[in-house]
């Protein structure tokens, strides 16, 4: 994914919801046209500034306000990649 369209995203999204890892928001934009997917980026607010924490395309389309099947290892490697940010922030 390209710089350009990560910054589309974050400035004008077209879902926003709780993310998934302690403290985050994820946004969201359709993706391609031709198959049914999402754009979602993950960020952190770190003062006055977004600190963007991932990104990732989503295969089809996510059900709205229910959170994203994602598998259990990665939510757990997330959740400790942000609690770490987080420490070292206070």
């Amino acid at each position: 994914m390209s710089e350009g369209l990560l910054r589309r995203i974050l400035r004008n999204p077209k879902r926003r919801e709780k993310g998934i890892a302690p403290r985050t928001v994820a946004l969201m934009q359709p993706g391609n046209a031709k198959k049914p997917s999402e754009i979602w980026l993950m960020y952190q607010l770190v003062g006055r500034k977004k600190k963007m924490i991932s990104a990732w395309r989503y295969p089809g389309i996510s059900p709205i306000g229910e959170p994203i099947p994602i598998p259990e290892d990665i939510l757990e490697e997330l959740r400790k990649k942000v609690f770490d940010k987080t420490r070292e922030i206070e």
